[in-house]
């Protein structure tokens, strides 16, 4: 034996070292998708549940670490997180075979958080005129930015709305280049406002358009407002009227209270087409914060979608949203 020679006593140990750290790195994201899995997104996991995504990916770290140091069981637990996480996410990258009603009217609607009211008015102006937008849904709507918007020239576009602004975050609004019938506003149990009304195109069947702002879980004494903000969203299955929900939900899809609002008569646009992990909320102002998707365009399940694309927005943390939908042509 050289005197560089490892002793032959030491190797199982240093292989029990590795296999501990190993398993240290695994556990994590077998936990998240457990987690993830049983719809178990309760306190302080409410907000890192949006980050999904990117355990996602990390977990393929322990998966090729435990391939190529031949760690069976690790490997084998490996492969059954990685997939796990995979099959919650990779769909949202795929377009869906069924994407609703292929003829019927188009029409253009747009979602952008104003971020208190202090978002660009002539970006957002421009973005509606651009992608020909009918409907448009604002959140965190304060009375400066209706002020702003109408500077813009956003009522010569969108000439019909319901408006309730506010200072903060509370404030919404919705704006439609066709009249809007039964106009109103509530506000949530978490405080902030949600307007809404029908619209009819001509040529297709009357749907009921809501802004959408649920209470965000930034804190422990907003998780059950947001909870039951997201619980008590209008449904567009059963006896329902057709209805488009559309603003900043503040969940992603990885949120069991999203999900289940989803199960009940919609569609998410963007996952419909295969662009639901694009982001639209995070580092868009400077923040270091990872981008994830909260803001979303739910439809009825017999309404279509035929494309999404996502905007950034000068002086606003959350990026626009434009769903192009086919609403079905009037009986």
């Amino acid at each position: 034996m050289t005197i560089t020679d490892e002793p032959v006593e030491t190797r199982p140990a240093r292989r029990g070292v590795g296999t501990v750290l190993l398993w240290l790195l695994l556990i994590p994201a077998l936990c998240w998708a457990v987690l993830r899995l049983g719809g178990w997104d309760r306190g302080p996991l409410i907000p890192l549940m949006a980050f999904t995504p990117y355990v996602a990916v990390w977990s393929l770290v322990p998966l090729l670490l435990t391939l190529v140091l031949r760690r069976r069981a690790a490997a084998a637990v490996a492969a059954v997180v990685a997939a796990t996480l995979a099959a919650c996410v990779l769909p949202r990258a795929l377009p869906d075979l069924d994407r609703g009603a292929t003829r019927g009217v188009t029409l253009h609607v747009m979602t952008s958080n104003l971020l208190f009211g202090g978002a660009d008015a002539s970006e957002v102006v421009r973005l509606v005129r651009e992608n020909d937008v009918a409907v448009l849904a604002v959140q965190e709507f304060a009375p400066r930015a209706e002020t702003s918007l109408a500077a813009a020239g956003l009522g010569e576009l969108l000439p019909y709305h319901q408006l309730a602004p506010e200072e903060g975050a509370s404030g919404t609004g919705l704006y439609s280049r066709y009249p809007l019938a039964g106009p109103d506003a509530k506000r949530n149990s978490g405080g902030f406002q949600q307007t809404w009304g029908t619209i009819q195109p001509p040529g297709a069947v009357p749907v009921q358009i809501e802004s959408v702002h649920p209470l965000a879980p930034s804190a422990p004494d907003t998780y059950h407002g947001w909870r039951t903000d997201l619980a008590n969203e209008p449904r567009s299955d059963g006896d329902n009227p057709r209805r488009v929900l559309l603003g900043d939900f503040n969940a992603t899809l990885d949120h069991g209270p999203l999900r289940e609002l989803i199960s009940h008569g919609y569609r998410d646009a963007a996952d419909t087409v295969g662009k639901g992990l694009i982001g639209t909320w995070g580092p868009y102002d400077g923040d270091p914060i990872p981008p994830v998707t909260i803001d979303h365009v739910l439809v009825d399940e017999e309404i279509g979608v035929r494309d999404v694309s996502v905007h950034d927005v000068r002086n606003s943390d959350h990026r626009a949203v434009v769903a192009e939908l086919t609403l079905p042509a009037a009986s």
